[in-house]
């Protein structure tokens, strides 16, 4: 078991920052690749980033590319996304999830946070 909390959300303006967090503890931190998620309200859950185990290698959605940075300290269990130049549609529950490979599929992911809110004002 992977046991998995973000933190970071929160309310911003157009063209703001936030970096949101996801701690992880239980089974070795380093065998995951480490994904986020968004689901906006009415929504289908989207893929927005992933990182491989040792921070190698990274892909990003179309969407967050260029704004978005995803990373990892796998000393401190833990996995980051710094989210820059944020845009109202960006508003959504934003969630960490385990995968045993890189891989953009929810369906692929064993392991999953609770979610924390991100909120865009215009």
């Amino acid at each position: 078991q992977v046991q998995l909390v973000e933190s970071g959300g929160g309310l911003v303006q157009t063209g703001g920052s936030l970096r949101l967090s996801c701690a992880a503890s239980g089974r070795t931190f380093s065998n995951y690749a480490m994904g986020w998620f968004r689901q906006a309200p009415g929504k289908e859950r989207e893929f927005v980033a992933v990182i491989n185990w040792n921070g190698g290698s990274t892909y990003y959605a179309d969407s967050v590319k260029d704004r978005f940075t995803i990373s990892r300290d796998n000393a401190k269990n833990t996995v980051y996304l710094q989210m820059n130049s944020l845009k109202p549609e960006d508003t959504a529950v934003y969630y960490c999830a385990a995968a045993p490979g890189l891989t953009y599929r929810a369906n692929d992911y064993a392991y999953w946070g609770p979610g924390t809110q991100v909120t865009v004002s215009t």
